[in-house]
C-alpha cells in the first residue's frame, strides 16, 4: 500500500518532540512554494499553544520566503481547524492576519476560513459579512475565502457567495482598492458558473486559474 506524503508527515511529527527544526528544513523556504501539504499536517495535528506561538514570528522575526514564515503560515491555518471545530474567536486574530504585509499569511487566512466551509458554509458566509465591508486587505480575504470550488456544490452556497461578493465589489475611488477590487472580481468570477448569473453586467472580467 502507497504511503502518502501527509501520512509520512504525521508518523514523522508524531516521534518529535519539538517540530520547529522539522518544519524549518521541509518549508520549501526559501523559494516559490511554500510546503503547504506539511502546513495542512500540522494544523490537524497541532493545539493553540503551538499556534500562537507561530503566530508570534511576525513579519520583522520572519520576513518573506523565509523558513520562519512558514511557521506562521503552519500557525494561521492551525486556527482554521480550532474555528472549523467551533471556536469562533478564531476570526479575531485570523481578520487581524489578513492584513499582514507578508502574502503567504494573508492567503493562509483564505485557507483556514476555508476549514470553516469545509463543515459549515453558512457559517462561513455568514462569518464574512463583517469582512466584506472591511479594509481591501479583508475583503480580499473573504473573496478568496468564499470561491473555492469545492465549497460550492450547493447552488444555494453559490447563489449566498456571489451577494455577498456584490458588496464586496463595490467600485472604489483608492487607486489601491481598485486594484484589490480588481483581483476580488477575478475570485468571484469562479463562482459564476456554478451560480448561473453574473450579478454585475457592467463588470467584465475573467475568471483566474
Amino acid at each position: 500500500m502507497t504511503v502518502t506524503k501527509a501520512a509520512e508527515y504525521r508518523n514523522r511529527l508524531s516521534k518529535l518532540e519539538d517540530w520547529d527544526a522539522f518544519l524549518l528544513k521541509e518549508s520549501g523556504l526559501p523559494g516559490p512554494r511554500g510546503n503547504l501539504e506539511l502546513a495542512q499536517v500540522v494544523a490537524d495535528a497541532g493545539n493553540q499553544a503551538l499556534f500562537e506561538r507561530y503566530l508570534a514570528y511576525d513579519a520583522d522575526q520572519a520576513p518573506t520566503n523565509s523558513p520562519y514564515e512558514f511557521l506562521a503560515f503552519c500557525g494561521v491555518v492551525g486556527l482554521g481547524r480550532l474555528l472549523a471545530e467551533g471556536q469562533a474567536g478564531m476570526l479575531v486574530p485570523l481578520r487581524r492576519c489578513a492584513s499582514d504585509r507578508r502574502w503567504r499569511i494573508r492567503e493562509g487566512v483564505a485557507t483556514a476560513l476555508q476549514r470553516l466551509g469545509d463543515v459549515d458554509m453558512d457559517a462561513l458566509v455568514r462569518a464574512m459579512r463583517t469582512w466584506s465591508t472591511g479594509t481591501a486587505l479583508e475583503q480580499r480575504a473573504a473573496a478568496a475565502a468564499l470561491c473555492e470550488p469545492r465549497l460550492l456544490s450547493l447552488p444555494k452556497h453559490a447563489r449566498a457567495v456571489l451577494r455577498r461578493c456584490a458588496s464586496i465589489a463595490s467600485p472604489h475611488r483608492c487607486a489601491r482598492l481598485r486594484i484589490a477590487r480588481a483581483k476580488i472580481l477575478s475570485r468571484c468570477a469562479k463562482v459564476w458558473a456554478t451560480a448561473g448569473a453574473w450579478p454585475w453586467p457592467h463588470c467584465q472580467v475573467r475568471a483566474s486559474g
